[in-house]
């Protein structure tokens, strides 16, 4: 059986981590289901979005036991854009990167600490967020966005399966931070109205996150105001807001400038592989896969 010492090098790095047990798959399959029968989530974003959920362990770890799930810290990261003798500076949110560098490590490191009890684990495609929260590992936001103690929301979700024994399980309730109650700074920072009075849901298909994330060729509805962009992808507002996360926004992520010929080949989708500086700029950021996005999101950005 893995122990906490067995995950000391996650721990050491800043990480921290819950285990639970697969019998509760079908707790947040239901949870889900539940949501999406009562009409809670918008029938295009749940088209859009719930399709990549699977609620059971994969055909190479079937006798899964466990899941295991990682917070990882992910200080903020920072694109300047140089740009008519102007600098833009704009803050990416931390859920962001397709390819993570970091967070394969830590899946890497997951599978040692459990290997050396000769356990093995696989990945999982899960609704992260709702099981760090029922994990005790995490609390919701008022946003619906996990925090997580020393880390606020500046942090990413990972999960894997094991073999491995569940012999203390920290299922619980979700529950929303303390200090959320009486709060409304982050809805009062929401441009779109998406954290509403009504329910503690957020409206999924008011957040900005969700239309900047659409394929480049939708444009952006009419009724979002060109002053409320303020990320390349996603939106900090109601996370800048926040005062759990204060102490960890100031926090040095990485920093990458953009010239006025790298923005120009960003904004005409003209950014080929050949032109290896701009990729790995890119690359950097997390924001490989979001070639398709550039044109049009940039766009806004910079018109404001």
């Amino acid at each position: 059986m893995a122990t906490q010492t067995s995950f000391e090098k996650l721990l050491k790095e800043g990480c921290r981590l819950a285990v639970v047990s697969t019998r509760h798959l079908i707790d947040l399959q239901s949870e889900v289901e539940l949501r999406r029968n009562q009409g809670e989530f918008d029938a295009e974003f749940a088209k859009e979005h719930m399709f990549r959920f699977t609620f059971n362990p994969p055909q190479e770890l079937k006798d899964a036991k466990s899941l295991i799930v990682v917070a990882v810290p992910r200080p903020p990261n920072k694109a300047v854009f140089n740009w008519k003798a102007k600098k833009l500076t704009l803050i990416l949110p931390p859920t962001y990167a397709v390819y993570d560098p970091k967070r394969v490590r830590v899946e890497r490191l997951v599978a040692e600490a459990v290997g050396q009890s000769g356990f093995k684990v696989a990945a999982a495609m899960l609704p992260f967020k709702l099981l760090a929260v029922r994990s005790g590992l995490a609390e919701y936001g008022r946003n619906n966005i996990a925090y997580v103690s020393g880390m606020g929301s500046l942090m990413r979700l990972t999960a894997v399966y094991s073999d491995m024994p569940c012999e203390v399980d920290t299922w619980g309730e979700a529950k929303m931070m303390e200090r959320c109650i009486g709060c409304e700074l982050c809805r009062n920072a929401c441009p779109t109205g998406a954290i509403s009075k009504e329910r503690f849901l957020l409206h999924a298909e008011k957040c900005l996150t969700y239309h900047n994330e659409k394929q480049g060729e939708i444009s952006f509805p009419n009724w979002i105001e060109p002053q409320w962009h303020n990320c390349i992808v996603g939106c900090i507002k109601c996370q800048a807001a926040c005062p759990e996360n204060k102490a960890y926004l100031g926090k040095a992520g990485v920093t990458v400038e953009f010239d006025e010929y790298e923005i120009n080949l960003l904004l005409k989708g003209a950014c080929s592989k050949e032109n290896e500086a701009l990729h790995e700029k890119l690359k950097m950021l997390g924001l490989s896969d979001y070639l398709g996005l550039m044109p049009r999101n940039l766009k806004a950005l910079l018109d404001n």
